[in-house]
């Protein structure tokens, strides 16, 4: 028997603040990814580890806050825990590898397409992991095409996000990273919920069961717990803090190597020695 679903029985409540939780963990994560790039030190993997965790979150938990508001008709829904938090940890470390991508090779070229189809691919993983752990006497089914094209919108838009926040140009450009990134989450969402159909087995009345937002709500602690600690490092980082990141005058670049850098100094200490020796030798006749 096909099933009713709907995806927004609360309104424009859960859509918006899922969209808000999406930027939330994407502002957070992208401005320590900022960071990242802009000091070359021992501190690196922290920030784009806690950048990562941050991104990571901030997906998983706008997934589940839109997922309160979907319901079906006749079928009283339940939620696999480990399951669930499987995608959490995929959501991580995905995002994390194509975080860290970028963050050691910088935002251009290969290294940011690399990093933006995993983190993309992160974000699509996560939802329908997340999926996979949803409980009802019935079974999903999904379109083909219309999975693919949540795919494609979650790896494009991840990777103008990356891309936004590797040009370093100040804080304007994090929120508007973030903008991009709650984009990327919720547009591949609801286009992956556009390919759902539901299919129940049984044709009695509906069932008795808890509702989808005192399932979930004990979930998003662990998580949200996360975004504050991520938000109070950012936050306490004076830097961070005032918009003020800029690039150290000396330093290798993500993405350049070391020894370009290092190169040209030698070279030109080395002509003066040269040039020293040839005008001696020219003048060596003279004092004869």
């Amino acid at each position: 028997m096909q099933g009713t679903v709907d995806g927004f029985s609360y309104g424009l409540v859960t859509p918006v603040v899922a969209y808000l939780m999406a930027c939330l963990g994407g502002a957070l994560g992208l401005r320590c990814t900022t960071r990242a790039l802009l000091f070359a030190h021992s501190w690196r993997p922290g920030w784009l580890a806690l950048g990562s965790t941050a991104i990571g979150s901030g997906i998983w938990t706008m997934h589940f806050v839109a997922m309160m508001g979907f319901t079906i008709d006749q079928a009283p829904i339940h939620y696999d825990k480990p399951m669930t938090y499987a995608s959490l940890g995929v959501a991580v470390v995905m995002v994390g590898i194509g975080i860290f991508i970028v963050g050691y090779r910088g935002a251009t070229g290969t290294a940011l397409f690399t990093g933006g189809t995993i983190t993309g691919l992160g974000i699509a993983s996560m939802h329908y992991l997340g999926m996979a752990g949803l409980r009802f006497d019935g079974r999903l089914d999904y379109n083909t095409v219309t999975v693919a094209a949540s795919v494609v919108i979650g790896m494009a838009a991840a990777t103008a996000a990356l891309w936004a926040a590797g040009q370093v140009r100040g804080f304007l450009w994090s929120v508007g990273a973030s903008l991009v990134m709650g984009l990327a989450v919720s547009g591949m969402h609801y286009t992956g919920m556009a390919a759902l159909s539901v299919h129940l087995h049984g044709t009695g009345a509906p069932g008795e069961g808890d509702s989808p937002a005192s399932l979930l709500a004990p979930m998003l602690i662990g998580p949200l717990a996360l975004l504050c600690l991520a938000a109070a490092v950012v936050i306490f980082d004076p830097k961070m803090a005032a918009g003020r990141l800029s690039r150290p005058a000396a330093g290798p670049r993500p993405g350049v190597p070391a020894h370009t850098t290092a190169r040209r100094p030698a070279r030109r200490a080395s002509l003066s020695p040269g040039r020293d020796l040839a005008r001696d030798r020219s003048r060596a006749p003279q004092n004869r």
